[in-house]
């Protein structure tokens, strides 16, 4: 399985890439942003773009491709309703636009969030935005469209987040993991876990399409 990276310098990304890297039926990887992640491996390639929307200079690099992990991501805190949606509807939907184009086989699976709003008719901003991009992807005609809901996610071996006050927040509540995944055992995840179920649903064909957080360790 050949595969793409959208997100992979971000806590998310970081997880699905290392478990990529760690599987032996992941035959290679491509890793598209701003940034390269810091990994060195035979089978990674890194393209470095400055504007995610205009993929057109490297079109001809991302065609074969079974599968594109779109990991990429914002807090909406402190954005206003049309930042977040061009960063989370506009950018993915054009990403995926794109891709498809190129890889009409391909598996789409995308990071949401727990409390996400299929209607788009909610009150959160954020979680209609994230119902809106979701019910895009997929009426889109890829070979299959997985939408991850993810709670809270404990970051493993070494990987952090590059949100500041997300930091923070996981250096308090790392002591606390064993004692919330006991209590809230559906509500709560790992980027090992969550990296791996990613892998798993692009590997087979399922008919679950959007994965609750507490549905995520079904796919292992």
């Amino acid at each position: 399985m050949k595969t793409i990276i959208f997100g992979a310098t971000g806590m998310v990304g970081q997880g699905v890439l290392r478990e990529c890297l760690l599987d032996p039926a992941v035959e290679a990887v491509l890793t598209i942003g701003r940034s390269t992640t810091g990994h060195q491996s035979q089978r990674l390639r890194e393209i470095v773009v400055p504007d995610l929307f205009d993929l057109s200079g490297v079109e001809a690099q991302l065609s074969g491709y079974d599968a594109c992990f779109f990991c990429l991501g914002v807090s909406a805190v402190g954005m206003s309703g049309q930042e977040y949606r061009q960063i989370t509807f506009e950018l993915t939907i054009s990403v995926a636009r794109t891709l498809l184009k190129l890889n009409p086989s391909m598996t789409f699976l995308y990071v949401s969030g727990v409390g996400t709003d299929s209607t788009e008719r909610g009150g959160s901003m954020w979680a209609r935005v994230k119902g809106q991009t979701e019910n895009t992807l997929l009426k889109m005609p890829f070979k299959a469209a997985y939408m991850f809901r993810p709670g809270y996610i404990q970051p493993l071996h070494g990987i952090k987040t590059k949100t500041r006050w997300y930091g923070a927040l996981y250096a308090v509540v790392s002591s606390l993991y064993p004692l919330l995944k006991r209590l809230f055992p559906n509500q709560v995840t790992t980027t090992q876990e969550l990296g791996r179920a990613m892998i798993a649903a692009a590997k087979q064909a399922s008919a679950k399409r959007i994965v609750e957080s507490g549905e995520i360790r079904a796919f292992l």
